[in-house]
């Protein structure tokens, strides 16, 4: 397959492609949300605490933290498709580990070893179709591998309940080892062999200090030490003042030139905070009540139907109404969806109700608004690394929450009183990024916004 394709000619040229960079970012986002129903099943399986769950989520996030900065330089010195395969077959190798896991460290370790490869893979693929698609196309072709992160979201809590209470927690990684045969079979044939070497080298020491200050972060907090987290806060700000001398940093300061550009960093942060709510909620529904894995599972994959399906429509409004305020929307239906959960997750109904609320908010938030602003704040030659650094900004808040809920449920007395605790504490966030969106500029403003300059 050429390099580069036509036109006129990408609905059949680049379409197998594009299937197989899908199926491949199709099975890592997977891997995220069909867990979810089965937690209490790992739970007694391995004799954990609930709150301890967190790693489970916290670490595979960490890992791919890592693993996009790595993935990304590889791919750009040693060629796309060696780089894909390879972050596949580490995909498949973690899942292997998983099935096979007779201890939580083991189970962890394996979703390490999944995170390595699944981080690596969205990034790649993302640079492949630039290689492979022309800019005029390019956007639907981003768009349609995109799309299965939806996807992932919405069957994945429904698959995971169904195999758990059906089968075992086990086979619900069963399905990685074809989808992962099928990709690297047809990779090897249709994934471009291109090596631009434009990079610079790997910060290595930026992304150990990014990775050792999370990792204390979220012990801390998963845990509830305070020295811990403290320790995690000093060894990120040493992350941050190192990032403004390197000369190839993982997170150039200069994205952070103009007021609007920070405070939408920040906000993404408080946004991946309030994902790691989503993460709980069939835990907390089989806790409080006693819902078999396959409705609990059901229940979680409504807000996530709900939520992809407003994704488009908030996408339409930002022309007519601006960022500022589809985010403010965003942000008010969260917090209202998060607050009838945490004060009523006994009643099923109520759940529902809140599932479709918060699906709403978290539709806006988790939508294009945010990237809506970076391209308009950054200039054309720094705008793919800001983009990027959004998603960076995503998993870092997603880290931060998920531990932050498991270090609540640890600490509060009573299972319901964690439960609640913790959903309380998410929407706490909620009031927080409501107070940064009230600070965005308006409509009016972000079209005539003077864009950052490239150093």
């Amino acid at each position: 397959m050429k390099s580069s394709i036509a036109g006129h000619d990408l609905d059949r040229s680049a379409l197998p492609l594009l299937l197989t960079l899908g199926l491949g970012v199709f099975a890592g986002a997977l891997d995220l949300s069909v867990l979810s129903p089965a937690l209490p099943a790992l739970a007694l399986a391995f004799n954990v605490q609930t709150g301890d769950l967190a790693w489970i989520f916290t670490l595979y996030l960490l890992v791919t933290v890592a693993s996009i900065a790595i993935a990304s330089t590889l791919a750009d010195r040693y060629g796309r498709r060696p780089v894909y395969i390879a972050c596949v077959l580490l995909f498949a190798l973690g899942s292997l580990i998983a099935v096979t896991a007779q201890s939580f460290p083991m189970f962890l370790l394996a979703r390490a070893v999944q995170a390595l490869g699944a981080g690596g893979i969205f990034p790649v693929a993302t640079a492949a179709i630039g290689d492979a698609v022309p800019p005029q196309r390019r956007g639907a072709a981003l768009g349609l591998v995109a799309a299965t992160w939806g996807l992932a979201a919405v069957i994945g809590p429904t698959v995971g309940g169904l195999v758990t209470h059906f089968v075992s927690w086990r086979w619900i990684f069963a399905a990685n080892f074809p989808l992962a045969a099928v990709v690297i079979f047809y990779a090897r044939k249709l994934v471009p062999p291109v090596a631009p070497r434009v990079r610079g080298p790997l910060d290595v020491l930026g992304l150990a200090l990014l990775c050792g200050g999370l990792l204390l972060l979220m012990d801390g907090l998963t845990s509830a030490h305070p020295i811990t987290s403290i320790a995690g806060a000093l060894v990120l700000a040493g992350f941050w003042f190192w990032e403004r001398v390197v000369e190839n940093p993982i997170v150039p300061s200069r994205l952070f030139t103009t007021p609007q550009l920070a405070k939408t960093y920040l906000l993404e942060i408080t946004i991946g905070m309030l994902e790691g709510s989503l993460f709980f909620i069939p835990t907390v529904l089989i806790g409080a009540q006693g819902l078999s894995y396959v409705v609990a599972g059901l229940v979680a994959a409504l807000g996530a139907l709900v939520f992809v399906a407003v994704i488009p429509i908030s996408g339409r409004a930002l022309d007519r109404i601006g960022s500022r305020d589809v985010l403010l929307a965003g942000t008010i239906l969260t917090e209202v969806g998060l607050a009838i959960f945490a004060l009523g997750f006994s009643s099923l109904w109520v759940a529902l109700l809140a599932m479709v609320v918060a699906g709403c908010g978290f539709g806006a938030l988790l939508g294009a608004p945010t990237r809506y602003i970076v391209t308009n704040e950054t200039h054309d030659r720094t705008r793919a690394t800001a983009v990027g650094l959004l998603s960076q900004a995503l998993i870092v808040g997603q880290i931060i929450g998920s531990s932050m809920a498991g270090g609540i449920m640890t600490a509060s007395t009573g299972e319901l009183a964690g439960y609640r605790n913790a959903y309380l504490a998410f929407c706490g966030i909620a009031l927080l990024a409501l107070a940064i969106t009230t600070t965005l500029k308006p409509r009016e403003s972000e079209r005539t916004a003077p864009i950052e300059e490239a150093a």
